[in-house]
């Protein structure tokens, strides 16, 4: 397993306006173009944490997957963020994962946040996905998921674990204490991407977007400023550590149950 440097990009979202967040974020990957081998992007990063989904979704076949299909190719690196996704009579909050040869896969936001009633507007989804890159892991997951430490564990069943999202400033404590547990308790890496700036709802957002080792010790840490944090990620010091420290070994079995 090679080392992976990760690209996180914090940024301000402009509010319900797809190709202005596009165009936002084809600077933001131009200027670190071959610094990282996967970029992450926020929580519904063409749109802001909206429940009009009906007023800005788009399907997989819409213009924001063709963008980050041909941002993927261009700059040949694998490219993934939220964005509120149709499919058929249903709206998802839809993280997509892009790499270089534009074949994508997804995985739908499982925890849906009733205290905004995203649940009342969309769809939770029912599997975790897990992606390779370079022999690495990688399972992303959507915000509120970060709250759930069952749908978050895995017993050696990935080395990165990815959060995207759009977590206000009110619970900044919250965010900053579960991403290190998260990487402690899965014996992984873990990298959190939030956004920053007000929204069209007037909920501000703190950015605080975070990368963390096995042992919870924080590697990245991008503060409340508008930009991009690379992070270089050691496999083979990863592999060692569970070999020397197989507390994975003694987890728990368990299975969710609907």
């Amino acid at each position: 397993m090679q080392d992976l440097t990760v690209t996180l990009v914090q940024s301000p979202l402009a509010w319900l306006d797809a190709a202005a967040n596009r165009e936002h974020f084809a600077g933001v990957i131009a200027g670190e173009a071959g610094r990282g081998n996967l970029v992450v992007l926020p929580e519904m990063f063409t749109t802001g944490f909206t429940m009009a989904p009906e007023a800005v979704a788009e399907t997989m076949d819409g213009p924001s997957v063709a963008w980050m299909a041909d941002t993927a190719r261009r700059h040949g690196i694998t490219l993934c963020g939220s964005l509120v996704i149709r499919d058929a009579d249903s709206y998802r909050n839809r993280l997509v994962w892009m790499p270089p040869d534009g074949r994508p896969g997804w995985y739908d936001k499982r925890h849906l946040f009733r205290m905004a009633d995203e649940h009342r507007h969309y769809v939770g989804g029912r599997e975790r996905a897990v992606f390779e890159i370079g022999g690495w892991r990688v399972c992303p997951l959507i915000c509120y998921d970060l709250r759930f430490p069952v749908w978050s564990r895995g017993a050696n069943a990935f080395d990165l674990q990815l959060y995207v999202a759009n977590w206000p400033a009110a619970r900044r404590s919250a965010w900053r204490a579960l991403l290190p547990a998260r990487a402690v308790e899965n014996q992984c890496y873990v990298a959190g991407v939030n956004r920053i700036g007000l929204d069209g709802n007037g909920i501000r957002y703190s950015g605080d977007t975070l990368a963390a080792d096995p042992f919870g010790n924080l590697i990245a840490d991008a503060g409340d400023r508008a930009g991009a944090v690379s992070v270089r990620l050691d496999g083979r010091s990863l592999l060692a550590y569970r070999e020397k420290f197989p507390a994975w070994r003694d987890a728990d079995d368990f299975r969710l149950v609907e």
